[in-house]
């Protein structure tokens, strides 16, 4: 009798949660496993890994369910408004872009869900973990870093990760991800993610200087968190053909022309901008090795350019 008098009180306990508090309750349990959170150790500074990757079951159900709705309708209900605090809100580039997604709806789920079955979650926690955690004992930040995981297929024409703004970056998992990979790019849009939240100014626009600058400092911070690991090449030979064809855009505002000196292509080898930039902090630094990451990451593109007398080395 004593068994059955508490059975009947959960069913009546149950019975009375509203239909709003069960999907609460559902929210909870589903963020739980969605979201991986951890501090830092000794800052207490907040990161969230988002495994983005789980909600495209969703997705790939409903695309199959509602074959008359838009699959962008259905990738905006079902990925991308569960996790658009996390990864998009308030984020100032992709304000800036016009609320442009770095992720597209996919279409061949066949290729996505391989990508996905690669996908050790265990093994990604743990390297974005420590690349993070590294990357703060350099230059801590204010605010929670948010790391938000999409599987994509792979194109040299697109970043594979991006910073969408202050402690929010995204990561487009291709088949050809691993530990160090995952590491090493952390740490690179780290830099991107503190340099935006202490320096970005919405109000004024950046010069391709500026922009080479930026990801040099990328680069750099990079190559001190993880010495030897980067995949850029800190040591592409100083070709003057190749700056005499950027160096007299340098002070022009022009972001599109930027990114193509920085993925390179055409009549620059490619990523021809990350190692010039890299180059331009580097001749800045060997004459000021006193300064940390975190003073030489609030200088300017015109000082480190000017006082670093890079056109020297040519």
């Amino acid at each position: 009798m004593r068994k059955i008098g508490v059975f009947i009180f959960l069913y009546i306990l149950i019975l009375s949660i509203s239909s709003e508090d069960r999907e609460t309750i559902f929210d909870e349990k589903r963020n739980k496993t969605l979201i991986y959170s951890f501090h830092h150790p000794e800052t207490n500074q907040a990161f969230h890994i988002v495994h983005v990757y789980k909600l495209y079951e969703n997705y790939e159900k409903r695309i199959e369910k509602d074959s008359t709705i838009p699959i962008a309708q259905i990738f905006e209900e079902e990925v991308m408004e569960p996790v658009f605090e996390a990864c998009y809100q308030d984020a100032e580039y992709f304000e800036r872009s016009g609320k442009t997604y770095s992720v597209e709806p996919p279409e061949d789920m066949e290729l996505v869900n391989a990508i996905i079955n690669t996908m050790d979650e265990e093994k990604i926690n743990k390297a974005i973990k420590e690349a993070l955690i590294d990357s703060a004992n350099y230059i801590p930040s204010n605010k929670a870093t948010n790391v938000c995981i999409y599987p994509t297929p792979y194109d040299p024409d697109l970043p594979q990760m991006v910073t969408e703004g202050t402690g929010k970056i995204s990561v487009l998992y291709t088949l050809f991800f691993d530990e160090e990979f995952l590491k090493v790019g952390i740490a690179h849009e780290y830099h991107h993610s503190v340099w935006t939240e202490k320096y970005f100014n919405k109000e004024s626009a950046d010069t391709i200087l500026d922009i080479l600058i930026l990801e040099g400092k990328a680069v750099m911070f990079e190559n001190i968190v993880y010495p030897g690991n980067s995949y850029e090449d800190p040591d592409y030979p100083f070709l003057t053909e190749y700056w005499g064809l950027v160096e007299p855009e340098l002070n022009l505002y022009d972001a599109y022309r930027a990114y193509e000196i920085i993925y390179g292509g055409d009549d620059l080898p490619d990523d021809y901008g990350y190692s010039a930039g890299y180059h331009l902090v580097k001749a800045y630094l060997d004459t000021h090795s006193e300064l940390t990451p975190e003073e030489w990451t609030e200088l300017s593109g015109e000082e480190i350019y000017e006082d670093g007398k890079y056109m020297e080395l040519y």
